[in-house]
């Protein structure tokens, strides 16, 4: 089980889980203090994790979430990029 955390300057704290298994994401949790609208938004960025390759970027990781949430998702003390950092954090 991978676990990184990070705490969003000014913002929140994030929180991933996830495993490892032929390279890709599987399992994967976000967790943290931060709040989202709509609720299953949190669905959508678990799901577009799961599956990315364990060797993502940051750009793909945060386009990924990005490209998951519908145009009026709204999330409020983190952002994609935050996700990115927390899931390399993990990583590492």
């Amino acid at each position: 089980m991978k676990h990184g955390e990070y705490k969003v300057p000014s913002g929140k704290l994030v929180v991933i889980d996830f495993e490892v298994h032929n390279n890709l994401l599987t399992n994967v949790q976000l967790s943290g203090d931060f709040f989202l609208e709509p609720p299953e938004a949190l669905d959508l960025i678990n799901h577009a994790l799961t599956g990315l390759a364990a060797t993502s970027d940051a750009t793909t990781i945060q386009a990924a979430v990005d490209n998951a949430l519908p145009a009026d998702a709204q999330l409020f003390g983190f952002d994609a990029a935050a996700v990115a950092v927390v899931v390399g954090r993990a990583l590492a």
